[in-house]
């Protein structure tokens, strides 16, 4: 019998690639997707796409849907206290490992391993120390199709958000900017696909510009802010 897995499912490229390798392994019972959810907006954390879309996404992949409902501006233990209470229901349910699409950030494995390991889990990474750009390519020959949601300004400018990802969108990337957006320099939401049944059905909305303060490290440090561009996708 395989061991029962959860995946950690972001709407996004990263993720279905992932899981269709989960998937063609056959090693686990993928039994939910798990995702983090903006309690206030009802959006995805970061990706900025509705709740709509991710319910029709889990629809089509025919895989259970568990949303982890996160305020607007939780803190450090907050987080941990949520992400624990819903982990400790995940594992009562049989579930033995959790599956993330990350690729090279050794401290956000870390951080994932040493959360799971104190409740009995184990982490699964599909993707990881894979080649970016190899990654990018592969997605694509697949057949997947994913449009970019959000940017950010540190490294993109407001054309990218709305933008498909093909083989332009990878040569206008500048040379700083990791071909998955692996350093947050992007995320998207994956429309289509060998995964899914169908194709999500979605209409572009406006592109809209949204701050947010970064952390100082002692109280003379001048105020800045993180500044994202979002395109906002509307369910058909």
């Amino acid at each position: 019998m395989k061991p029962k897995a959860i995946f950690n499912w972001s709407s996004g490229k990263d993720s279905a690639l992932a899981l269709y390798k989960i998937l063609k392994e056959d090693r686990f019972e993928v039994t939910s997707l798990l995702t983090s959810v903006n309690e206030e907006f009802q959006r995805i954390s970061m990706h900025g796409v509705h709740i709509d879309l991710l319910q029709h996404q889990a629809s089509s992949l025919g895989i259970p849907l568990v949303t982890m409902q996160i305020p607007k501006e939780p803190s450090m233990e907050q987080y941990r206290e949520i992400m624990i209470s819903t982990m400790d229901v995940i594992k009562s349910q049989g579930n033995t490992h959790s599956i993330f699409g990350d690729i090279f950030l050794e401290d956000l494995r870390k951080y994932r391993e040493e959360q799971l390991h104190a409740i009995g889990m184990e982490a699964v990474f599909p993707l990881w120390k894979q080649n970016t750009l190899d990654l990018i390519h592969e997605f694509l020959a697949l057949g997947f199709k994913t449009i970019v949601t959000c940017v950010n300004e540190t490294y993109l400018d407001k054309s990218f958000a709305g933008r498909v990802i093909d083989q332009d969108f990878i040569n206008d990337l500048p040379e700083n900017v990791d071909p998955c957006g692996e350093n947050g320099e992007f995320h998207t939401f994956t429309f289509d696909g060998p995964i899914f049944k169908q194709p999500i059905s979605f209409e572009i909305g406006e592109t809209v510009k949204k701050t947010y303060p970064k952390p100082k490290s002692d109280e003379n440090d001048i105020e800045e802010e993180y500044v994202f561009w979002f395109c906002d996708l509307i369910s058909k």
